[in-house]
């Protein structure tokens, strides 16, 4: 199991499907991020109050916090139907058109990765997101003519792992901005004691605390050690799982004490071993892990950065003396000594 495994949704129809029914249906089963859940559970209730669909909202964070399912919950407390799509899908103008010429009144658009969006798909969304409408192009050249398409109204649930590359112009038609910050331990176990109970499993005090300690502070990836735990119980035939279970298991799916799995263990050895604790630029360490830039970035670095175990300096990324001490090597510091 690669951490890209682990953040990335699962292709697998039956694990979706379980991944789909462990999601919280309602802010008050979603656990964590308190003040995003009070803020929007306000935005939410007001338009109800006004009989107006909801302001558009735009929810940032690292993978795996909750952003997909915040969105479904948006529709599922307006009442409203959900449709879903992404920014790479939308890659002309046209194909956003086709979207939002479809929508029925007060429906909710999911549009994830909204960052990855073309620029003249971004640019028609302005328009929608503010009037309502869209200016469709028919024809080209000279003889090319405008026709507005007046849309209804609909609430936008934008999600996106990268704020930063969204534009001023974008970001500001939103009404309401949530980000989302990594779970403690503590809320990555009542996730968990949430999920064991849907999923019929049972697990002591000690074993939910070993997987929330491995789960890097985000519920989908808590969801599925529970899960690869779950298998390793049943075929050791385990019928509660205490926390040497937990750790066994999990060892054995190569995720560490701290959450560390092979990828993030390549990237600190690369640049222990390979570039004597850096500093080395991005794409270097990328080519040296043999991971495409994206994945080292968004995923890998995000974590290891947060636990203190990597540095990002102006001339590169750099090993720190706690990811020495991690991975039981000795630091140049301690060499001097």
């Amino acid at each position: 199991m690669t951490e890209r495994d682990l953040m990335q949704p699962s292709a697998d129809p039956e694990e979706r499907a379980l991944e789909g029914a462990l999601r919280p249906k309602s802010l008050d089963d979603f656990v964590g991020q308190e003040r995003v859940r009070e803020q929007l559970g306000l935005v939410l209730k007001a338009a109800q109050l006004r009989e107006r669909t909801a302001d558009h909202v735009l929810l940032s964070g690292p993978p795996g916090l909750g952003k997909t399912t915040l969105a479904m919950i948006v529709a599922q407390e307006m009442g409203a139907p959900l449709r879903i799509t992404s920014g790479p899908a939308i890659q002309h103008a046209g194909d956003l058109a086709a979207i939002l010429s479809s929508l029925v009144p007060g429906e909710v658009l999911f549009l994830d990765e909204i960052h990855r969006m073309s620029r003249p798909a971004e640019e028609m969304l302005y328009m929608a997101m503010e009037d309502f409408r869209v200016d469709v192009i028919v024809g080209k050249g000279a003889g090319a003519t405008s026709i507005p398409l007046e849309l209804p109204q609909f609430t936008l649930v934008g999600a996106t792992t990268r704020a930063g590359l969204l534009p001023g112009p974008l970001r500001d038609r939103f009404g309401f901005t949530g980000h989302l910050e990594f779970y403690a331990d503590h809320e990555l176990e009542l996730v968990l004691r949430r999920s064991a109970m849907l999923i019929d499993l049972q697990v002591t005090s000690a074993g939910f605390a070993e997987i929330a300690r491995r789960s890097r502070g985000t519920p989908r990836i808590a969801n599925r050690l529970l899960r690869r735990v779950r298998d390793w119980a049943l075929v050791h035939g385990v019928v509660t799982i205490e926390e040497e279970h937990a750790s066994t298991a999990l060892t054995m799916y190569e995720v560490d004490e701290r959450g560390l799995d092979r990828l993030d263990r390549n990237v600190l050895l690369s640049l222990i071993d390979k570039f004597g604790g850096g500093p080395v630029g991005l794409s270097t360490l990328a080519i040296a892990v043999g991971e495409e830039i994206e994945t080292v970035e968004t995923v890998a670095e995000p974590y290891l950065v947060r636990e203190g175990l990597l540095g990002r300096t102006p001339r590169g990324r750099v090993a720190t003396p706690a990811a020495y001490a991690h991975l039981g090597r000795t630091s140049p510091g301690e060499d001097a000594g």
